[in-house]
């Protein structure tokens, strides 16, 4: 079984307020959640009004796939333009 982990900070440029934030996160765990079936939650900086951390992860038998799968959650995150990302951290276990 290999299971991969990964991190995703953000930078929330023109937000404000925690229900701001709340939106943008919200929005972007939703989104990749729904298209690559992980499992995902905001897990650090939750009171820091500009910066969110999302963390994820995702378990099958195939490492080279789970490497795959992982960028291809780091470029969509990009992609949706919600936010800048400011760092992303990645790791593969195999158990």
């Amino acid at each position: 079984m290999v299971v991969g982990t990964g991190i995703i900070i953000l930078r929330l440029h023109d937000c404000h307020s925690l229900k701001g934030k709340r939106k943008i996160v919200k929005s972007m765990i939703g989104r990749l959640r729904n298209r690559f079936n992980v499992s995902m939650a905001e897990i650090g900086a939750n009171d820091v009004y500009q910066r969110a951390e999302i963390g994820f992860s995702l378990v099958g038998n195939d490492a080279p796939l789970i490497n795959s799968k992982i960028d291809k959650i780091f470029n969509m995150a990009d992609d949706l333009g919600l936010a800048e990302i400011v760092d992303t951290r990645m790791e593969i276990v195999h158990l």
